[in-house]
């Protein structure tokens, strides 16, 4: 009965978030992100919900979970009466300042003589797979080389009595050896081949067609990776991931190269140049910052737990919300703010540093953490 009224009241203007979520006004963040978790529970549309609702409760969930967009929401910004004069010149006063609706954020024109790591790799390089399997083909084909040179050996000199029988003894010895690694080595390459043949077709997956504005900076950075990052052999791309035990998109990008992955946010925000701090609280223009929130930190310690020995950074991108530039600075945290052009030259140096090997245990955990279109 409530889904039903829910669906229904999305076709009012006005409707109240707080009510829908079940919270009071003055609730925190933390409450408002439970109460949302509560009921999408029941909501989403995997669970029985419709896609209607679904929205309307999202919409109410990032409208109070945004700083800026609740101040908006709590001023009457969702309301329908006439905003008296006063009320008419704070609201120039925002968009003086503010977003900018009518702006459409762009990805930059990347010069390839400024990415550093673009040159140095072979795209169409053998990928190598992760854990081994068997043997690695080339200690194996210098044992099969030692055992025929040892046979060549013995067939070139006459031996005595004593000596072809012990020759004997270790020709036979090595030819085990080799046997039992020649089938370990074939039984790797059979797991290789058919593991490649199952998923090496794209290195795209959860791919966005969305074209709501809501959604541009995650449409940005979609085009960004597949455009500069795919160069990388062994580089795998996820659109839109859950932490485990979720039903929501809690990550919106992850890229995993080797046993090096980053989990990325885009974000549309104020011009500015923007930082981070070692507990990844962000600062712009050297205040902290209150124009919106991330959940990156928490997101790369989820990501560590779930795939140990597979070192996890965060990254989020962010595009201009009206004209002007954003900067940043190459920092060491854990979690840091990123311009697009930064992205490219940082995130793929450092996951060049090992461009054609793919983790199949880490690649198939995140796989199944993709959150279906």
């Amino acid at each position: 009965m409530a889904a039903q009224q829910w669906e229904a009241g999305r076709t009012v203007r006005g409707v109240d978030y707080y009510e829908l979520l079940g919270v009071h006004r003055d609730a925190t963040a933390s409450e408002i992100k439970s109460a949302y978790r509560t009921l999408a529970r029941t909501m989403h549309p995997d669970v029985g919900g419709t896609a209607g609702t679904f929205r309307l409760l999202q919409e109410a969930y990032e409208t109070l979970n945004d700083p800026v967009r609740r101040a908006h929401y709590d001023g009457g910004g969702e309301q329908e009466q006439q905003p008296s004069r006063s009320q008419s010149a704070a609201r120039r006063r925002r968009r003086n300042f503010g977003d900018d609706p009518n702006y459409v954020p762009r990805l930059p024109r990347l010069r390839l003589d400024d990415i550093a790591w673009w040159d140095g790799i072979d795209p169409d390089a053998r990928i190598r797979y992760l854990p081994m399997t068997g043997p690695e083909r080339a200690p194996t084909l210098a044992l099969v080389g030692g055992w025929s040179l040892l046979l060549l050996a013995g067939l070139a000199v006459e031996l005595t009595a004593a000596l072809l029988a012990g020759w004997l003894a270790l020709l036979v010895a090595a030819g085990a050896v080799i046997l039992v690694l020649l089938r370990r080595h074939i039984r790797a390459h059979r797991a290789d081949r058919s593991f490649a043949a199952e998923y090496d077709s794209s290195k795209i997956y959860g791919l966005r067609g969305s074209t709501d504005p809501e959604e541009r900076a995650q449409q940005l950075t979609a085009e960004l990776c597949a455009k500069y990052l795919t160069r990388l052999p062994g580089v795998r791309v996820f659109h839109g991931l859950a932490w485990p035990d979720s039903v929501f998109q809690d990550v919106d990008h992850a890229v995993l190269c080797g046993r090096r992955l980053v989990l990325v946010e885009s974000k549309t925000w104020l011009p500015g140049h923007y930082t981070a701090d070692e507990e990844g609280t962000l600062w712009r223009n050297g205040h902290p910052f209150r124009g919106g929130a991330t959940r990156l930190v928490e997101g790369v310690e989820v990501f560590e737990d779930l795939l140990p020995g597979v070192e996890v950074r965060g990254a989020v991108l962010i595009y201009p919300s009206r004209s002007g530039e954003v900067t940043t600075v190459e920092q060491d945290e854990q979690v840091s703010p990123m311009t697009p052009g930064q992205f490219v030259r940082e995130i793929g140096s450092w996951l060049a540093q090992d461009p054609a090997t793919v983790d199949r245990e880490a690649f198939t955990t995140l796989l199944d953490q993709v959150i279906a279109d």
